[in-house]
């Protein structure tokens, strides 16, 4: 390592005195005029990890669905997941060191982390549409090839798509094929063998509308639709050719807000979808025969394939375990649904995809969808190789049955949560069962809830057990929500700090929207009398 070099390139991406910023389930994400320094450093970083693992390593220059002006970069582990905690703190260490302190945290990681600097390193990269994006890749570029390594710059990419790129050249191409034609041939070939099996005939439930949110998804979705478009025609908006990434549009808006996205027609029970910036999450929505919104969340995605596989098992014969992951924030009638219908069972994790990822690969077939869209369906190797050998074996309805399963494994992108993929996945769901969009929203019906923010001083002063769902810290906080919770039908509450900022989010849901607002209410003002409240009391 030509520490003297890394120097001298590290003055011409200098950072800003006073910065501090924290690696994350997102990355590093900030404004984009502050993040020249961490762009270099997190080559740097690659690098190191890449040498360590044995494997190409990938990054990923976004900032998802946050606003235009900002980005962000999260590096990708080999088998396409998110770094490893512990590189997290190596990557807070390093975006943060002075520049006189550069030279020896890069050791310092060097030797923690028994990093053989004679190895050979390789990584790929990926970026969004931002304006930034182009740019701030380049000072990635300038981290990697200081220490010598080699790169393959994919460009412009989905956030998925670089996951999958990851893991195919770390699988020798078992996984797939590490180009953008690879990506959308696997996946495509995948979802038009398992619309084969549809009964119906004619077009009805094979249109979509798809808001784009001005981001990356709107150039991948028109590069491969042809690919896919015997089984299924999209309708493209907030394309970027005009408006700003993510603003007034996208998955995000569109679930926080619970209104369509702007520039996007919507006619009575037409099916229509949004993607965030990065094209990582999906929504679906539409409006009812009275016109009214309709959100088809996270959550109502993880019902339906859960439910599909369920009965896709069932005719194979095969015991299978398949275990749906949540979060406090999903849906309570979305579990009731999954738990005593399906009879799936249902864990709950923390909130951030790493945590539902890891829980997802404790069983043979894990699903796992945030009610934000975000998610994805992992399947063991050992499911996987058992799921192909029943399609070659089995006969007649059984063979059917594998086979599409088979369909299904090739359809995720199992290395990450892909709006794409998922799109796809719920479509063939769609047309094999013969849904419309609105049998599928009444699988069960949502329970009114509620988010609310408090600003405090220290967010740290309220800590949390249970997977987020029981405060330990403040001292009564709990009891007082537990006393509030007693009060309201069906009801409950929660909250949680924000990994970022002073403030603590509140979550309460109940049988009518009255009582869900009235409870999380109440729950705020609990928090901002006994957890530091600051500014205006709710």
């Amino acid at each position: 390592m030509d520490l003297d070099a890394v120097i001298e390139h590290s003055a011409l991406h200098a950072k800003p005195s006073g910065l501090i910023l924290q690696y994350g389930t997102a990355g590093f994400r900030t404004k984009a005029q502050h993040l020249d320094h961490v762009m270099f450093r997190m080559g740097l970083l690659a690098v190191l990890r890449s040498k360590h693992t044995k494997s190409t390593i990938g990054v990923m220059v976004t900032a998802s669905h946050n606003p235009e002006e900002d980005n962000g970069v999260k590096l990708v582990d080999p088998s396409g997941e998110m770094l490893a905690p512990s590189w997290e703190e190596h990557a807070t260490c390093l975006a943060n060191a002075e520049q006189q302190d550069l030279q020896r945290v890069l050791v310092a990681i060097t030797e923690k982390a028994a990093v053989d600097l004679q190895r050979n390193a390789f990584i790929v990269m990926g970026r969004d549409t931002r304006p930034s994006s182009e740019k701030l890749s380049q000072s990635v570029i300038d981290g990697v090839t200081v220490l010598g390594a080699q790169f393959h710059d994919y460009g412009l990419l989905t956030t998925p798509q670089l996951h999958y790129m990851v893991y195919c050249r770390n699988t020798s191409g078992q996984y797939g094929e590490a180009t953008i034609d690879g990506y959308y041939q696997k996946l495509s070939r995948a979802f038009v063998e398992l619309t084969k099996q549809a009964f119906y005939s004619g077009n009805e439930y094979r249109s979509l509308k798809v808001d784009c949110a001005n981001g990356i998804g709107a150039l991948k979705l028109r590069e491969m639709e042809h690919y896919f478009s015997q089984g299924l025609s999209v309708h493209l908006f907030n394309d970027g050719t005009k408006g700003k990434l993510n603003h007034l549009c996208g998955a995000d808006f569109v679930k926080s807000h619970q209104k369509p996205p702007q520039g996007m027609e919507m006619k009575s029970c037409e099916r229509c979808c949004s993607f965030d910036g990065d094209a990582d999450r999906i929504v679906y929505h539409y409006r009812d025969a009275d016109g009214r919104f309709r959100l088809v969340d996270g959550d109502k995605v993880a019902a339906l394939i859960s439910g599909f596989l369920k009965e896709l098992l069932l005719e194979i014969g095969e015991s299978l375990n398949i275990g749906v992951v949540q979060t406090a924030y999903a849906n309570g009638s979305s579990t009731r649904y999954l738990e005593d219908v399906i009879k799936v069972p249902v864990y709950c994790t923390k909130t951030g995809v790493k945590h539902l990822h890891h829980k997802a690969q404790e069983f043979d077939i894990g699903v796992y969808f945030e009610a934000n869209g975000h998610g994805t369906v992992l399947f063991s190797k050992a499911a996987e190789m058992k799921i192909k050998q029943l399609a070659k074996e089995l006969e007649d309805k059984k063979q059917k049955a594998a086979k599409m399963l088979e369909n299904i494994i090739d359809l995720f992108n199992q290395a990450a949560g892909d709006a794409i993929s998922d799109m796809l996945v719920v479509e063939a769901i769609l047309t094999l069962k013969g849904f419309t969009v609105e049998q599928w929203d009444a699988l069960y019906t949502d329970l009114p809830n509620r988010q609310l923010k408090v600003k405090v001083a220290d967010r740290q002063v309220i800590s949390t057990t249970d997977a987020e769902r029981r405060a330990v810290t403040p001292p009564g906080l709990q009891e007082a929500i537990d006393e509030l919770v007693k009060k309201y039908k069906l009801s409950r509450a929660f909250v949680r700090p924000s990994g970022t900022e002073d403030i603590v989010r509140v979550y309460a849901e109940a049988d009518s929207q009255d009582s869900a607002d009235a409870l999380a209410y109440e729950v705020s003002l609990a928090v901002f009398q006994l957890a530091g409240g600051v500014g205006e009391t709710p």
